[in-house]
């Protein structure tokens, strides 16, 4: 089985942080999204992987093999993003000696049984109920439980089953025709070639697809949802730092991860706190924060904020002359 990680968008919800650092870089619980995503698939044995690369894919491409020299990787480049489906689509090459595919999107955290999920039988997309399934793929199923209908972004949805992009494909060929037929007929939806349209087409030949609901998803295109998984991940066993260096006149709130080289004095850090290597933090308060490397945080208070790489940020300084009867706020 071979996996194959679309990580070609821009990150547009995440800037300013995302005009010089691919979303899929940016640090959770101590690991960029795409090292967790991958780490998460090597669990259960695979080694093969395609990215789908586009916006600042060089970076991304960089990471990829520093990082995991060891396994079996391709990258296709997606210069125009055209849809999901015309990213899969880019890949054809990669795939089509491929008995299976998982399709696993390289901004979604997902807490499931993935060994489960890699073992149903047919084609199997995981799902979440949602409030408002006008944002989403969205399926239906049938009395016998297997999907009857997938749409994109529906108007009036008539399930709040969402597709939380991770999709297993057992007939690949069948899919590349599909899409194939997408792109010759330039059959868009919303201005874009939709998987969901491909599958669709699969469901309309009578192939068989299975949905598996998910225990947690994070999509972590927002900064809000980005900080939510950071603090899920550290809750866990197994992501948060365990042995730290003794920081000179500072307080450490577990959890947190906190990378090599850092200096920090005179501060209080955490809970559920990411900072990155060679990060210098003096006289401040950080909490619930994701800081990147090389950053500079000084005579501040950080709740709830993300700070890129090689950023700097230091107090502010006042001169006042403060008549009587006056109040000044500067939360």
């Amino acid at each position: 089985m071979k996996a194959i990680i679309p990580v070609a968008g821009a990150g547009t919800r995440l800037r300013p942080l995302t005009y010089t650092q691919p979303k899929s870089l940016i640090p959770v619980a101590g690991k960029p999204i795409i090292a967790l995503i991958i780490d998460q698939l090597r669990s259960e044995g695979i080694d093969e992987f395609v990215f789908i690369i586009g916006y600042l894919g060089e970076k991304i491409k960089l990471f990829v093999e520093s990082a995991y020299p060891d396994i079996k990787k391709e990258f296709v480049v997606q210069d125009s993003r055209q849809g999901l489906g015309h990213a899969i689509w880019m890949a054809r090459h990669t795939i089509q000696d491929v008995d299976e595919i998982i399709i696993f999107l390289g901004d979604t955290i997902l807490d499931l049984n993935l060994k489960a999920f890699m073992n149903t039988k047919t084609s199997c997309l995981a799902v979440k109920r949602v409030e408002d399934p006008r944002n989403f793929g969205v399926i239906e199923l049938g009395t016998d439980g297997h999907v009857v209908k997938m749409v994109e972004k529906p108007k009036i949805p008539k399930s709040n089953l969402a597709i939380v992009g991770l999709y297993k494909i057992n007939e690949v060929k069948a899919l590349l025709e599909a899409l194939d037929d997408l792109i010759a007929s330039d059959t868009r939806t919303y201005g874009e070639f939709q998987l969901t349209d491909a599958l669709m087409n699969l469901i309309g030949q009578g192939k068989k697809f299975t949905s598996m609901r998910v225990d947690n998803w994070f999509d972590c295109g927002k900064k809000e949802i980005l900080l939510e998984t950071n603090a899920h991940f550290l809750d866990k066993e197994g992501y948060a730092s365990d042995s730290l260096p003794a920081y000179d006149n500072t307080i450490i709130i577990h959890p947190v991860s906190i990378g090599k080289g850092c200096k920090i004095q005179n501060s209080i850090i955490g809970p559920h706190v990411t900072i990155g290597e060679n990060v210098k933090i003096n006289y401040s308060i950080v909490k619930e924060s994701i800081i990147g490397n090389y950053a500079l945080i000084e005579e501040v208070i950080l709740t709830q904020s993300i700070v890129g790489n090689d950023a700097a940020i230091k107090g502010l300084s006042q001169s006042l002359n403060i008549g009587d009867n006056t109040e000044i706020d500067f939360s």
